[in-house]
């Protein structure tokens, strides 16, 4: 079943506010830079480098 962008984008978002895992999110996105997949879910980049800074993997 493919799912409307917009279901895909709020289902994504949700699984990244309730884990604060941009390499998860990232993944389920196919994206390979961060910068572009930040701009897919709405939020800044700065924001999101600052978040992926403090995330250890």
């Amino acid at each position: 079943m493919i799912l409307p962008p917009t279901v895909c984008r709020t289902k994504v978002k949700m699984i990244y506010l309730r884990t604060k895992n941009l390499s998860a999110v990232q993944l389920l996105l196919g994206y390979t830079k961060l910068e572009s997949m930040v701009r897919y879910l709405g939020f800044e980049v700065d924001d999101a480098l600052a978040i992926a800074e403090q995330t250890d993997v």
